[in-house]
C-alpha cells in the first residue's frame, strides 16, 4: 500500500504540477511491477494445469504458457547501473543484469511481441498484453500501450482480477497523451472492474485527479470525500485525504462526507 503514498508525497510538494503525473505513474508502475508479475505467473499456472487436463484437444495452450514463462525472463533480471562506466561482472551462469530500466523494458517489450505473434489467438497472448502495455507505458508508447491494454482486455475473462490493472495503465496512458474524457473513462471502468483489494478505490481516486488537472475541483472534491467512506482503510482512501486536505488549502469548497453505509442503515431503520 505504501508504493502509491509515494506518488503523492511528491505531489504534495509541487501541487500545481499536475501535468507531470505521468512521470509519476510511470515510477509508480515500475514499483509495482513485481506484484504485477507474481499475479501472472499464478495466472500462468493455474491456467497450465487446467490446460493439462485438455491437454490432446488443445497443445498450444500448454506449449505457449511454457513460452510466455520464457518471454517474462527479462522481468527476473536484476537492474543494475554501471559504476564509473563499468558494468559488474555477474555469478558464473548468470546473465548479465540491465544498465538500466529502459534497457530492460525494450527487451521485455521485444520478447513479449515474439511471442504475441508466435502464440496468437491463444490465452497466453491474452495475457501477455498487460505486461507488454506496462513495458510501451514506460517507454513512452503510450498509442502501442493502449492498444496492448485493449488487447487483454478483449480476451480476459470479465471477472479476470487483472482487468482493473489493465484498466488503470489504459488511464495513465490516455492522460499522458492529455487525452482527459478518455482517461476518465477508463478509470471510470476501472473502479467498476475493482472491488477490492489493493486497487480499490483507486479508480475514483483517479478520476479526480485528472478532474483536477481539468479544472473541475469542486467536481473534484465530491468524488475525494467519498472515497475514505467507501474504501476506508484503503490507499485510496488516505491518498484521497491528503487531496481533499490540498484543495482546502487552495480554497475549494469541500462538501461533507457522506454517512458511513452503516449508519445509514442505521438511519432509515429509525
Amino acid at each position: 500500500m505504501a508504493n502509491p503514498e509515494k506518488m503523492t508525497q511528491r505531489e504534495l510538494k509541487q501541487p500545481d504540477a499536475f501535468q507531470r503525473v505521468g512521470e509519476d505513474a510511470r515510477e509508480w508502475l515500475i514499483e509495482r511491477q513485481s506484484a504485477v508479475l507474481t499475479i501472472v505467473v499464478l495466472l500462468l499456472i493455474g491456467g497450465a494445469i487446467a490446460a493439462v487436463v485438455s491437454y490432446f484437444s488443445d497443445k498450444g495452450e500448454v506449449e505457449a504458457a511454457k513460452q510466455l514463462g520464457l518471454a517474462l525472463e527479462p522481468l527476473e533480471r536484476p537492474v543494475v547501473p554501471p559504476v564509473e562506466g563499468v558494468q559488474p561482472t555477474p555469478p558464473p551462469g548468470e546473465k548479465p543484469p540491465y544498465e538500466s530500466v529502459r534497457k530492460q523494458d525494450e527487451a521485455l517489450e521485444e520478447a513479449l511481441n515474439k511471442f504475441r505473434t508466435d502464440h496468437a489467438k491463444t490465452q497466453s497472448a491474452t495475457t501477455a498484453a498487460l505486461p507488454l502495455g506496462k513495458a510501451q507505458y514506460r517507454l513512452g508508447k503510450h498509442a502501442e500501450a493502449i492498444a496492448s491494454f485493449d488487447a487483454f482486455l478483449q480476451g480476459a475473462a470479465d471477472k479476470d482480477p487483472l482487468r482493473a490493472d489493465a484498466l488503470e495503465g489504459r488511464g495513465y496512458a490516455y492522460e499522458a497523451q492529455q487525452k482527459y474524457d478518455e482517461a476518465l473513462k477508463a478509470f471510470e471502468d476501472m473502479s467498476k472492474a475493482s472491488v477490492g483489494g489493493y486497487l480499490a478505490g483507486m479508480g475514483e481516486y483517479h478520476r479526480a485527479r485528472i478532474l483536477i488537472a481539468q479544472g473541475k475541483k469542486e467536481e473534484a472534491a465530491g468524488l475525494l470525500v467519498k472515497i475514505p467512506v467507501d474504501h476506508a482503510n484503503s490507499a485510496a482512501a488516505r491518498l484521497s485525504t491528503e487531496r481533499t486536505a490540498l484543495l482546502a488549502a487552495e480554497g475549494v469548497k469541500i462538501p461533507a462526507p457522506p454517512a458511513p453505509p452503516s449508519a445509514t442503515g442505521q438511519d432509515g431503520g429509525a
